[in-house]
């Protein structure tokens, strides 16, 4: 099973730093993971639903830590890609690259 496209929506918020969409081998979707800065780094939360008891179950979820590690390297990696190039065009922009005139 392969990651075939993910989707990073950034977020400007102190410890959530984006929410993410995953397409699993071009036919199935995982939305809602999100990417949060805890206190050992950037880490990848999957989806949860919030029991009446007031904690969190996750949804959806690999079953052994080397689909987790797999998962959130692929994840991570996305996420720096499109931060670093986020950066890249605000400070453009800022430059007055782009601007089309």
């Amino acid at each position: 099973m392969d990651i075939t496209d993910i989707r990073v929506f950034p977020v400007d918020e102190d410890k959530l730093k984006a929410y993410v969409t995953i397409t699993l081998d071009h036919c199935f979707v995982v939305r809602d993971l999100k990417v949060i800065q805890g206190n050992g780094g950037l880490f990848v939360a999957m989806p949860a639903k919030k029991r009446k008891d007031g904690t969190y179950k996750d949804i959806a979820h690999p079953l052994n830590a080397d689909t987790r590690e797999r998962m959130e390297q692929t994840i991570l990696t996305e996420y720096r890609k499109q931060v670093s190039e986020g950066a890249a065009l605000t400070s453009s922009a800022a430059l007055g690259f782009g601007s089309g005139g």
